[in-house]
């Protein structure tokens, strides 16, 4: 083949690098924005963040005028060659250090937060207090390791006391389930249970002996607990012997214990959203306004920016011009970013009025291109802003990909959301009668007849989606 040489025109369009930190920018989270800029200020010598004018000279002088104060010994400024060895430094002179001074910066507790608690170390924690022998304890350890984040052993006896036999020498069973019982005296109460009933026989116990009805609610939860998922009233009350009046109170009393006695310390840490805006009602109208702590003012360096001359080529003022063109990009695409932002959270306040008026019930069907096409962005772009952004509502923190939803049709040829549809699936459920819970089928005819077009597998996607049981396990016949 003969090899040559073509000359062609065209169009392409290319990513300059101002516009790939422009988008990197706008897709980032707070957490990461504040991480970029944080980086940015460390590697770029003409960018500095603004900040307050420092008090001027002779302020700072004349409060250290009025520190200098005059006592019967004479000034404290003027310091002895050595202290009295019957006195302390603190009672000439006065710390430096505030004591309890809430006025300035204060630093966030959350900061200082320790190790998370589990329920192991709060039962070793209570192991430690009490006097048992070396051997007791190897025992009582190697249960502690078993029993689970809701607070029951999980493993066979039998399995620790296998365990148990090569570092323990003559252990019996009996051993083992002594210490059981001890560690289930421990806090919380009904720790260390084998199973339900023996976690609600162990809080029964606890109880003082004064309880209403605290026998009959012993024998019925060591005997005839499994009847309450097969068994009407009629049916319970002729099986236990029990009079109505009797089994109501039994049940009302074995209602206010806790299946799950070791979730509640299982302390999860704590993560805080940081809003982007801020969205309140100024006379009747929503105001969106940005969060002005997500990220410092910044601004490029005075002084750096005017020791660069223009006909100089050396190296090092190249790397300053460099260094000021990356200044300014950087924060030319800041303020895009935050005016992007604020531009499509003001266009979702606008079309979801009445979400912050009335709650989700009243929440609208829309898309990314709604959004769109009203500010002339593509949707990726209105994709990005979406994703990990957060707005304070009077409703609560929501992020933003929240008022986006599916819809169904009406019969009036509008659109329903999606939002709104589980709102009102959950107020019919919250509503219903427990005795005859609404079917899905029900549910479904009861949104057809309010005008909403839904199917009954469309209804039970959503109440599962919703964690909320079917009709037969919400059903309570006592």
């Amino acid at each position: 083949m003969k090899q040559s040489l073509q000359l062609r025109i065209g169009q392409s369009l290319t990513m300059t690098p101002q516009l790939q930190q422009a988008i990197k920018l706008l897709q980032m989270s707070t957490l990461d924005l504040q991480q970029e800029i944080q980086q940015a200020l460390e590697s770029n010598m003409m960018l500095e963040v603004e900040e307050d004018e420092l008090p001027t000279l002779e302020y700072r002088e004349k409060k250290a005028d009025n520190n200098d104060q005059v006592t019967s010994e004479g000034s404290q400024t003027d310091m002895p060659d050595e202290l009295p060895v019957d006195v302390s430094w603190d009672d000439v002179y006065e710390s430096s250090l505030p004591a309890g001074d809430n006025s300035g910066d204060n630093t966030e507790f959350e900061s200082f937060r320790g190790k998370t608690q589990t329920l192991q170390d709060h039962l070793i924690w209570q192991l430690e207090l009490t006097h048992v022998s070396e051997r007791d304890y190897a025992i009582a350890v190697a249960i502690i390791d078993a029993i689970n984040e809701d607070g029951y052993v999980s493993s066979d006896l039998s399995d620790i006391h296998q365990g148990l036999l090569e570092q323990l020498e003559d252990l019996e069973m009996d051993e083992v389930q002594a210490v059981l019982h001890m560690i289930q005296n421990f806090d919380p109460v009904g720790v260390g249970a084998l199973d339900l009933a023996d976690c609600l026989r162990l809080q029964l116990l606890q109880l003082p002996d004064q309880t209403a009805f605290l026998d009959d609610a012993v024998d019925f939860v060591c005997r005839h607990l499994e009847l309450l998922t097969s068994c009407d009233q009629a049916r319970l009350i002729k099986r236990v012997g029990f009079s109505e009046e009797q089994l109501t109170a039994v049940l009302a009393l074995i209602r206010s214990l806790d299946p799950k006695p070791g979730a509640r310390l299982q302390e999860m840490d704590v993560e805080y959203v940081v809003p982007d805006v801020f969205v309140s009602k100024v006379k009747d109208q929503w105001l969106v306004t940005l969060n002005p702590d997500i990220a410092p003012k910044l601004r490029v360096n005075p002084f750096y920016s005017g020791m660069i001359k223009r006909a100089d080529n050396s190296q090092d003022n190249v790397s300053m011009k460099s260094h000021l063109q990356e200044a300014r990009w950087f924060i030319k695409s800041l303020h895009s970013r935050n005016d992007t932002l604020l531009r499509v959270a003001t266009s979702i306040v606008e079309k979801q009025g009445e979400f912050f008026d009335h709650g989700p019930i009243a929440m609208k069907a829309m898309v990314l291109r709604d959004i769109a096409e009203e500010l002339s962005l593509h949707e990726s772009t209105i994709s990005r802003v979406t994703t990990q952004k957060y707005m304070h509502t009077p409703q609560g923190v929501i992020e933003f990909k929240y008022f986006f939803s599916s819809h169904v049709s009406t019969d009036g040829g509008g659109e329903c959301s999606a939002t709104a549809i589980r709102a009102l699936i959950k107020e019919l459920v919250g509503n219903e009668n427990p005795a005859k819970p609404l079917s899905d089928s029900k549910i479904s005819d009861l949104l057809n007849e309010k005008g909403i077009n839904v199917a009954r597998r469309t209804i039970a996607k959503y109440r599962e989606a919703m964690s909320i049981p079917s009709t037969s396990q919400r059903k309570r016949h006592i």
